[in-house]
């Protein structure tokens, strides 16, 4: 007896577990996936058309709202049967009534009428659905409109680099740049297959629900703020047009959790048309894939090594000679010459004196010098979520050579990928440690939770600097703006803020040594100095007619320091002093 009842309540169980299934099963196709599995439907009948469809990918305002970076558009396409459309005599006032609508290029129209052995000719691509209406309207029987689906860009150049393409390769559609590509697996769909096992598609929906493994379809979320990246863009478009550059970039990072707010160059394009541009080199991340010799601003990491290392304080003085001589080749100070003696580090800092930095390494000694430096992560890229990250060339940092590291004190001899830079500079403002760059913070599944991605938080990441030292370079780069940069005219009375400018000498490949009239000027700066919320890095390569950094990116930089606090309403942190006696 107790047996038939077990087996009576087992038989049930799994009645309820069908259903269940079933129910789950007609919920996911009539609601979830309805007007997929509808639009797929309707291509089944139309030869030549595929139906088309990817993961999404979201900007994230800074109160946590999404906002489209890539999306699908649906529309419709015009497309005729030449078997049945040339038979007809009046092709003329077909054709006049179709260009009414939707503009066709005449010949187009009847070359394509006479192929009287296709049935399958398209006229005209992305109609709008009142369009694709008053075609439909016609009734004549040889034409016909069909629901397409394409990849959009809503914020056309909005972070065009970052965000990326997607194009052809033979017959193959994919992500071709940024985080199309980088995130191909997740964004790309499985295929057009609606006849899938009923089992079979029901566990595997339960396991993409419930895996972390980011190989599942889904929606990425970016930490790219849109006003931020907008307000990032317009301001470096200014120096490229300015000083007519080759090219502009800039990076917005929290120094802390390696989140980047906004990411741009300048030349940009619209995803939405590739085709219209010239180059395929434009589509390029310069700020990933690309290496230069930085100049001053890595001075910041020489001082900070040398006060970790105990061999120098912000105090330690020096006496400046102008130029110095090691291994037989001479270099200077920008301006060539001494600023004199019992100069401290300090004056180093604010006077951007190379051999001043050149003191810092024969105080460590080279073999010390070259251990932090390459402890910074020079050599090593970051993990960036964006694909052909480049790498340095550091081998200078390891021939041992006094002229070497001297020079790569002050940012001359090695080449750095600005983001390889920019990790490098967020140790000195973070606290001492080396964070991951990064512009994904969650993969939305298609069923399930999003699963938010994970990095190391400050106590699992490599340690470059003590707490202190960080808090005494930020000190030091501090007193650079208040009292150094643009003589203390751009100081905020309100906010500390600590940075550093950089002019380095532009390399020629072919013959080797500098151009004596090129040059790349580089940026970056941190604020509040000593709790940071964003580290700003800027770059412009070759511009013309001007020789600093100081004269063409300190505007830009103090510009983007004061619309951040605006737009996120950093508090200030230190107190203005009182006003002056009339």
């Amino acid at each position: 007896m107790h047996g038939l009842q077990n087996r009576l309540r087992l038989l049930s169980l799994f009645v309820l577990l069908s259903a269940l299934l079933l129910v789950s099963k007609l919920y996911f196709i009539q609601i979830i996936s309805g007007e997929d599995f509808e639009a797929k439907a309707e291509h089944q009948y139309v030869a030549g058309i595929n139906y088309f469809d990817r993961g999404l990918i979201f900007f994230t305002a800074k109160d946590g709202t999404l906002v489209p970076a890539a999306g699908i558009k649906t529309g419709f396409i015009l497309y005729i049967n030449p078997s049945m459309l040339s038979q007809r005599t009046d092709l003329e006032n077909i054709y006049e009534t179709v260009n009414t609508i939707t503009p066709v290029v005449k010949e187009d129209f009847f070359a394509k009428v006479g192929k009287k052995n296709d049935p399958y000719e398209e006229l005209a691509k992305r109609l709008p659905t009142e369009q694709a209406d008053k075609i439909q309207a016609l009734k004549i029987s040889g034409l016909s409109v069909a629901k397409e689906r394409w990849r959009t860009y809503p914020g056309q150049t909005i972070a065009a680099h970052t965000v990326g393409l997607i194009g052809y390769s033979g017959d193959e559609l994919a992500g071709r740049y940024g985080l199309e590509r980088f995130y191909e697996s997740v964004l790309k769909r499985s295929g057009d297959d609606v006849f899938v096992n009923f089992f079979a598609e029901i566990f595997s929906s339960i396991k993409k629900a419930v895996s972390e493994d980011e190989s599942f379809e889904g929606d990425i979320v970016t930490t790219i703020e849109p006003s931020v990246e907008a307000y990032l863009e317009s301001e470096i478009k200014k120096v490229t047009e300015k000083y007519s550059s080759d090219f502009t970039g800039g990076i917005v990072i929290n120094p802390k959790t390696g989140e980047i707010y906004a990411m741009a160059l300048t030349p940009s394009f619209d995803p939405n048309s590739p085709q219209s541009e010239r180059y395929a080199a434009i589509f390029s991340n310069r700020l990933i894939e690309d290496r230069y010799e930085m100049g001053s601003i890595l001075k910041a990491l020489t001082m900070s090594a040398g006060i970790d290392s105990g061999a120098i304080t912000a105090r330690s003085t020096y006496n400046d000679p102008g130029c110095m001589t090691l291994n037989t080749r001479t270099f200077c100070n920008y301006d060539g010459k001494s600023h004199g003696s019992g100069l401290s580090m300090q004056a180093v800092l604010n006077n951007s004196l190379n051999t001043g930095a050149a003191f810092v390494v024969s105080r460590m000694g080279n073999a010390k010098f070259s251990d932090y430096m390459l402890r910074f992560g020079l050599e090593t890229t970051t993990g960036i979520d964006l694909p052909n990250e480049g790498k340095s060339l550091v081998s200078n940092l390891k021939t041992g050579r006094d002229l070497e590291l001297a020079q790569a004190s002050f940012g001359q001899g090695i080449a750095l990928t600005p983001i390889i830079t920019v990790r490098a500079l967020s140790a000195l403002a973070n606290g001492g440690t080396l964070i991951t760059p990064h512009l994904v913070k969650g993969i939305r599944y298609e069923l399930g939770p999003t699963k938010n991605i994970l990095y190391p938080p400050e106590e699992e990441r490599a340690r470059v600097l003590s707490p202190d030292t960080s808090a005494e370079i930020s000190r030091m780069l501090t007193e650079v703006v208040d009292r150094s940069l643009h003589y203390g005219q751009v100081r905020l009375e309100n906010y500390n803020i600590a940075a550093k400018t950089g002019t380095a000498q532009i390399a020629r490949p072919e013959v080797g040594g500098y151009y004596d009239d090129r040059y790349l000027h580089s940026f970056f700066g941190y604020f509040p100095s000593y709790d940071p919320e964003f580290l700003v890095f800027l770059y412009t390569y070759y511009p013309k007619n001007v020789q600093y950094a100081s004269e063409t990116l300190t505007d830009t930089f103090v510009n983007t320091a004061k619309f951040l606090i605006n737009y996120y309403d950093i508090q200030p942190d230190r107190e203005a002093p009182p006003p002056a006696r009339p």
